[in-house]
């Protein structure tokens, strides 16, 4: 349990996070639940409560929609301030930034584990909360990685979709270099400020920014030296369309303007929003590095679990809540497949109705299947607390790299900022 500040410190504390004194309280059996995405995670925690509730009429839900970034802005400053009124009973944190509050904050978060079978839930996702031999997250949506693709540019420039079938990045940048001189169609839509591609990447090896939690892996990562080589690689080619923002990266792909879109499962929804392109996408595993020792198709990028608070009031309520829909319940992830395109982390999920049909907007192919297959391949790596740092200290290299710059200098930069930011 968190300790218990004044009642002038909780008011500063408070005041500090955005959070209304008014707010702090909640009808007693009531869970409150923090996350963001109306269309997303909003809608799949609405439907997993309403189950919920329909075998516990007693207990109640506030489902409030507070951003990512408020959500760890807030943690932060009550956290570290000791402060636990206002806070939620469950809460939604990205996979990537959990290390950061349970290295920082022992004891913030109730271990799962102690009362959830990790085991039925994709490894690598488990990983990434597990701190100290517990782990505390409930699973929640993959972000299991395929390669996306016009067959139909692919067609024109003579190739079909086996020859992307379990292929390596050297391969794709040929592919993409004739798909470009028949077609006139770049390979990839990319901002040069985000390092999404470059992760996808790496995690395929098992690899990370980082090593045993806090220390630097920027030097002596072969991993993350190739990754950025195909990058490099594919920019001097002329095969990456330059994109500012994410409205303009999605519109390299629905406009028609780029051949592939490698990323995480989520985007499926987004590449379907274009009807008038059905029939025109496949998925394919995703390339995997050249000369990496480890090196696989299947990675991630993105993805979110849901933490139970110790300062909850409700915390065994919440843990049997969590338990009963997000770790038992198979119809309920075939119900978010449907609605939200959500895949979710529980492997049983895999065997039922929804995720084994065919989808006509992508050929007929049994696109979820593949996805939730791959998902339980993905390497698990050791986020740490510093990934952040690490992300924003590639991301600064990127530009130059694109355009030609030495990549021996790169990593030293890269390795000196984040050392800086970790002091």
């Amino acid at each position: 349990m968190l300790r218990t500040s004044s009642r002038l410190s909780r008011s500063l504390a408070l005041a500090f996070a955005g959070i209304s004194l008014t707010s702090v309280s909640v009808a007693a059996g009531e869970l409150t639940i923090w996350c963001w995405d109306p269309n997303f995670n909003i809608a799949a925690m609405a439907d997993a409560t309403a189950r919920y509730t329909a075998a516990n009429p007693d207990t109640t839900f506030a489902i409030n929609n507070v951003t990512q970034d408020e959500i760890n802005q807030k943690l932060q400053t009550q956290l570290l301030a000791g402060v636990s009124d206002g806070l939620p009973d469950i809460v939604l944190i990205q996979d990537d930034n959990i290390q950061r509050f349970l290295q920082s904050f022992p004891g913030a978060f109730v271990p799962l584990s102690d009362s959830i079978d990790m085991t039925k839930f994709a490894d690598y996702k488990v990983a990434a909360a597990t701190y100290e031999g517990k782990s505390y997250s409930l699973p929640f949506d993959s972000g299991v990685t395929g390669l996306f693709y016009r067959a139909d540019y692919l067609e024109e420039a003579g190739y079909t979709p086996a020859d992307v079938q379990d292929i390596t990045w050297d391969r794709l940048i040929e592919i993409g270099k004739d798909v470009l001189d028949k077609t006139d169609k770049q390979l990839i839509g990319m901002d040069f400020n985000d390092d999404g591609q470059i992760i996808m990447m790496m995690q395929s090896t098992g690899s990370w920014y980082l090593t045993e939690g806090n220390e630097p892996n920027i030097l002596d990562n072969p991993a993350l030296r190739e990754s950025l080589e195909v990058f490099q690689e594919m920019s001097q080619a002329g095969l990456l369309k330059p994109v500012s923002d994410w409205t303009s990266y999605t519109g390299s792909f629905t406009s028609g303007d780029v051949a592939t879109v490698p990323q995480g499962v989520w985007i499926t929804g987004t590449i379907k929003s274009m009807p008038d392109q059905a029939g025109q996408w496949r998925v394919a595993p995703l390339p995997k590095l050249n000369d990496v020792e480890g090196a696989t198709h299947y990675s991630n990028n993105g993805g979110s679990s849901w933490y139970v608070l110790s300062s909850s009031q409700n915390q065994e309520e919440a843990i049997d809540f969590l338990k009963t829909v997000w770790a038992e319940d198979v119809d309920f992830y075939q119900g978010i497949l449907v609605n939200q395109g959500a895949v979710g982390s529980l492997l049983a999920a895999r065997e039922g109705d929804a995720y084994k049909a065919s989808d006509d907007f992508f050929s007929g192919e049994p696109v979820w299947q593949n996805f939730s297959d791959w998902l339980s391949q993905v390497p698990a790596v050791d986020y740490g607390t510093f990934t952040p740092e690490a992300r924003l200290a590639v991301r600064a290299q990127l530009p130059n790299i694109a355009n030609g710059g030495n990549i021996d200098d790169a990593l030293k930069a890269i390795d000196a900022q984040l050392r800086q930011q970790m002091q």
